[in-house]
């Protein structure tokens, strides 16, 4: 996926042109470059980008706080956390809060250039390690979870064989592309599945349905 619109988030100047001019160089058009929260979230319904690529440490808000203040302002906006920081509580409050993806600046060109076209296509990437991480909450919280779910189960709307089957792979942590060769289907058939499952979940990106999958042990 080329000619993304990417917002770029962070306050060490050098690392944020370096940052856009890789997105340039692979395609990509930078609608916009900040170098503290406050200042992304003032300006990204102008900018319009399908993907914020946002560093969590800022100097005057929260990365937490800029993921809220960016999807209240553009609500389909992508975010992608880039981070030096590997922290456990920083990762899932980001995710939490509505990240789609968390690498960490350690990763390699292809990689950054891999996560940015997953996350603007609404997939959850994540640093190797990272994903464990996030999973494992998921399935702490389901546990807690388990018997309010089991008493909504009844009134949960129906899926069909095909996007059950696609949901047990989603909640495994597969993308797109692992889950239609899998499948032997389409990437976009697998999309069309998965937006639809979205919709009569009323759930709102694919880590809201990881998370439902693994509170119903999908993910077996």
């Amino acid at each position: 996926m080329s000619g993304l619109r990417v917002m770029v988030v962070d306050d060490h100047p050098m690392w944020r042109e370096g940052v856009a001019r890789d997105l340039t160089e692979a395609g990509h058009q930078v609608v916009a470059s900040c170098g503290e929260g406050r200042q992304a979230v003032r300006v990204v319904a102008a900018a319009r980008p399908d993907v914020v690529v946002l560093d969590l440490q800022l100097p005057d808000i929260s990365g937490v706080e800029v993921i809220q203040g960016l999807r209240a302002a553009h609500p389909d906006v992508r975010v992608l956390m880039l981070s030096a920081s590997g922290e456990q509580q920083g990762v899932l409050d980001a995710v939490k809060a509505g990240a789609t993806g968390y690498l960490l600046k350690s990763a390699g060109l292809a990689e950054f250039l891999e996560a940015v076209r997953r996350t603007a296509a609404g997939e959850p990437v994540f640093t190797p390690g990272l994903a464990g991480l996030v999973l494992g909450e998921y399935r702490r919280l389901a546990t807690v979870t388990s018997h309010a779910a089991a008493d909504a189960e009844d009134a949960a709307p129906r899926l069909t064989d095909r996007e059950t089957e696609v949901l047990r792979l989603v909640a495994k942590g597969m993308s797109y592309k692992q889950i239609a060769e899998r499948l032997g289907l389409s990437h976009r058939t697998v999309q069309n599945h998965v937006q639809n499952t979205l919709g009569k979940l009323q759930l709102h990106n694919r880590v809201e349905l990881t998370r439902y999958a693994i509170e119903r042990g999908l993910d077996d």
